[in-house]
């Protein structure tokens, strides 16, 4: 199976994730940093966007108290969207 079947094929990352209590404000901080520079050409801003607070060991992100895994799924589809446009080979699912 390739590398680009594996990307189509996973699914969202839930809040409870385990994944999720491995990363830290700072982190969020970045991704959501990274999230505003990708998301900017689809018109996704938050230009409040912040992290608000850890509940349970979770970060949670401030734009309506989403959770971190919020930010990695959209992140998740805008590389998708960017890689796919570099490769010019769209997932067939």
């Amino acid at each position: 199976m390739s590398a680009a079947a594996d990307d189509c094929s996973r699914g969202p990352i839930e809040p409870a994730d385990p994944l999720m209590r491995t990363y830290t404000e700072i982190e969020v901080s970045y991704l959501l940093a990274e999230l505003a520079e990708r998301g900017r050409k689809f018109g996704l801003l938050w230009p409040a966007a912040t992290t608000d607070s850890v509940v349970d060991g979770r970060v949670l992100v401030r734009f309506g108290n989403a959770p971190a895994s919020t930010v990695l799924n959209l992140l998740t589809l805008l590389r998708d969207h960017d890689k796919s446009s570099e490769d010019d080979d769209p997932c067939d699912s």
